[in-house]
Order: C-alpha cells, then structure tokens, then sequence
C-alpha cells in the first residue's frame, strides 16, 4: 500500500508542479499585458487630446463639415427609461440628425408610453430590407419632433431591431444606442470628430459608457454626476473605468479594436449594409458586426480605421442585483466565446493584420482561455504550498504581488478617467473608488471569472437567449416649483 502511495505521489506532484509553472507564467504574462495596455492607453489619450483641440465640438457645430446621423434605438420592455432615453437624444447638439427607435415586441407599455409622451401618429414609408429583420407593424411619426420615427414591430432580437432601424435610415452614419443610455449633449459632436478628419478612411467610433445609478437626472440629462451607493453598480464603476480608459484606449492605439459597445457605437451606413447588418443568433452583435467590417476591409485590402474615442460619454443603468449581473455578464461572456467561434480563422492570422493577431488574440487569451487559467490557479497553487513545492513566503509575496499590481492598474485608470472627464470628481469619491479597488480583489473579481466559465459550458451546449434585465429607472430631480 505504501509502495502505491509513493508511486502515486511520484506522478502526482511532477504534473502539479508542471501545471504550476504555467499558471505562474500565464499570470505573469497577464501583469506584463497590463502595464502594456497602460502606458500605451496614456499615449493614445495625449493623442486624442491634440485631435479635440484641433477639430472643436464648436467647429463642429457650426462649421457645416458634420455628416447627418441616424441615431438607431433598440426597445424591449423599456417602459421606465425609454422616455427619458429619447428625450436625451433629441436634446442633442448636433446640426443634423433623426431617432429612430424600434419597438421590438415589448410586452409591457413601452409603446403606449411613447405614444403619449411624444404624441405619435401613423404614417406610410417605404423604404429598402437590405438588412434581414422580421415584419413591421406600424411606422410612427411625432407631431412635436419631425427628426423622431417610432417603429412598432414583431419581436427578433435586438440585432433583428437594429437591422429594421438601420433599413429606415437615411443619413450616411448610423449611430447605434441602448434603450436604457442617455448621452451627453455634446456627444455626437465628439463621437463624429474621426469621420471629419478622416473621412475616407474611418468605418467606426465607439464612446465612452459610464453608469448612471446614483447620478441625478431630469429631461434625459445627467444634472449631476455621483458615483452609486450601492455595493454592486459601484463595483462596476471602477470595472468600466478599467475597460473603457484602459484596454479600449489601448487597442486604439495599436489599431486592432474589436469590440465598440452596443450602447454607443457610431457606424458608417454603406459597408455596415454591405456585410449584411447585425447578425442574429448571437447576443454578442456588437462585437460580431466590428469583427465582420474587419474581415471585409481585410479581404478586400481596403484601407480603413476603426478607433475608440474617451470623450464622448454615454450614461446607462448598471445591474443593481447579484441575479441580474449574473445573467448580465455571463450573456457578455456567451457572446464573446459565439464571435470568436464564428471567426476563429481570424484569430492570430497574419492575413488580418493587428486586429486579427493583437485584437482577437487577446479576447482568445485573456477572455476565453484566462478564466480558465485563473481557476485552475486557485487550485494548483494551494497544492503546490500544501506539497512544499511552493514555500509560504514566496507563495504570500506572489499573491502580494498580484494585487498590489491589480491595485495600482485600477488607480492608473481612475488616474485616466480624471485626465478625460470635464468636472473633476470630489475626493471623497474618489477615495471611495480606491477602497473599491482593493475589495474587487476579494471575491467581485473571482465571481466574474466564474461566471466566465458557466457561459463557456453554455456555450458548448449552445444556449441561445439574452435574459431578462430589469430596470428600476433613472433617479430624478424634483421639479422646480412654481412661485405662488
């Protein structure tokens, strides 16, 4: 029995320690692509500072060079924000632009509510199907807003609504939002700035997302910024910060961004047709409709940009429950893996230049693979300390090390969302922002990779849907009373 035992352990330890040095190696790998991902975001935003200097939201304004916008609104079941949501797009500072929000199916009063807050009535249009959608039933105009088209249709998805706005469209740019956001006035006019100095080349913006839960609102309008009280929408602050100044900043610097989030993206109207639209049977359209202008301009060696910009800002409702950020993440999660799948000829081809090696290489490594490699690490580690191959000093300074370095990337990010954003924030809030910080080390994060791997085993059963996203509604001011 003992001679097993040894033979047990003589194969048991050498695969541990194997398994070891790699995890060990692929952490490392992940320090050194962060301190990457943060010296070239800083880089990226002294260069988008010169560029807003030289081409103003003013210049744009009156200067007759802004191209006309389609702002393309998706709706399902958003009776508690979708007012407030289009009230802040046709509020916008921009020469020339037109919403279209698409009813996909709502089976609340999100029509009926929109009908009355903005006095709809029915009208005739024909237009082209160039992009794949399901029937419409009714097209609405506003007596009080010529630019506002109101679609009513049969449930298909928010990429089959997308498809139907983007068939409506009549303006050479097409700028995608969520029900649930609101921009900031001057948004389009920072989000249309690639577009007029390169007008030949740029394919597609993304903005900024920052989340809206705590903030104080009115006519579809962010009065005044405050960070969430709530545990969970102020963990997702610091994560967004992270995401949008760090890593989106990064790819555009070395061109390979893949992804511009569906609540606020800016596309050109002509090859967003020409590869189809949005597809369906993904929740990850977003992603999937910047991968597949890619492959186009790629395949047919047609020079183009697609680039992400920190300055135009829209605001949207995070998850307030552990339930709906379950189901929120694990679907961004499901999405990603249904993209990389699609295109996984992409991945680390030289033939796509940056965006296929750089781009999807990282979303393949750091997205797909690194949950993996995380989990596992939390349970190869503790085995090595138990077998004596690690010691407890050098396995308490590499953890040490991990979060003291995971620390000081989300403060050099908070570092980056001061350097961008128009009011600086209390120190208060700030301070708050840099114990969070330190508490996502604790478990938030762990949580995330988890649910990482529940949408890869979704995925591998090929689980379709997109969840449920319940919406609580924008905080609001009271209105200034009258004086008697």
């Amino acid at each position: 029995m003992s001679l097993a035992l040894i033979g047990w352990r003589d194969l048991f330890i050498p695969a541990v320690r194997f398994l070891d040095t790699w995890v060990l190696v692929m952490l490392a790998i992940y320090c050194l692509n962060y301190l990457f991902q943060m010296v070239t975001a800083y880089l990226e935003l002294l260069r988008v500072s010169r560029e807003s200097q030289t081409a103003t939201p003013w210049w744009l304004l009156t200067g007759k060079v802004s191209f006309p916008i389609s702002l393309l609104v998706p709706a399902y079941n958003e009776e508690k924000t979708i007012v407030e949501s289009v009230r802040s797009l046709l509020a916008l500072h921009y020469p020339d632009f037109e919403v279209i929000v698409v009813n996909d199916g709502s089976k609340d009063h999100t029509m009926n509510v929109l009908i009355q807050a903005f006095e709809l009535e029915r009208v005739q249009r024909v237009y082209p199907h160039s992009a794949p959608c399901k029937r419409i039933h009714a097209i609405c105009t506003s007596k009080r807003h010529p630019n506002l088209t109101v679609v009513d249709k049969e449930n298909g998805g928010k990429s089959d609504a997308l498809n139907a706005a983007l068939n409506l469209s009549r303006n050479p740019l097409v700028c995608m939002v969520d029900a649930d956001s609101m921009l900031e006035p001057d948004s389009l006019l920072r989000m249309v700035r690639p577009f007029v100095l390169e007008p030949e080349r740029m394919v597609a913006v993304g903005g900024k997302i920052r989340i809206a839960n705590g903030c104080e609102v009115r006519g579809g309008q962010v009065l005044t910024a405050r960070i969430p009280k709530a545990f969970l929408p102020l963990m997702q602050t610091v994560e967004y910060i992270r995401a949008f100044q760090m890593a989106r900043l990064s790819w555009s610097r070395v061109q390979s961004v893949v992804i511009l989030s569906g609540a606020f993206c800016l596309y050109r109207r002509a090859p967003t047709l020409r590869v189809g639209g949005l597809s369906h049977g993904t929740v990850g359209e977003d992603m999937e409709l910047t991968v597949k202008l890619h492959r186009y301009f790629k395949e047919n060696r047609i020079p183009y940009r697609v680039r992400y910009l920190p300055d135009p800002v829209c605001w949207t409702e995070a998850p307030s429950t552990w339930k709906i950020l379950k189901s929120q993440r694990t679907r961004w999660a499901r999405g990603m893996l249904e993209v990389l799948h699609k295109h996984r000829d992409m991945i680390f081809s030289p033939r796509y230049g940056l965006p296929g090696v750089l781009g999807l290489g990282y979303f393949f490594l750091f997205d797909a693979i690194g949950p993996l490699v995380e989990f596992l690490g939390y349970i190869i580690i503790p085995l090595c300390w138990a077998f004596g191959i690690l010691n407890t000093p050098f396995l308490l300074a590499y953890l040490g090390m991990l979060f003291v370095f995971g620390f000081f990337v989300s403060v050099g990010c908070l570092f980056l969302e001061e350097v961008t954003s128009k009011e600086q924030s209390p120190p208060k809030d700030l301070l708050i922002l840099t114990l969070c910080a330190v508490v996502e080390n604790f478990g938030y994060r762990q949580l995330n990779s988890f649910w990482r791997i529940r949408a890869l085993y979704q995925f591998l059963r090929k689980k379709q849907g997109w969840g449920t996203m319940v919406r609580t509604g924008f905080q609001k001011t009271a209105s200034p009373q009258k004086a008697g």
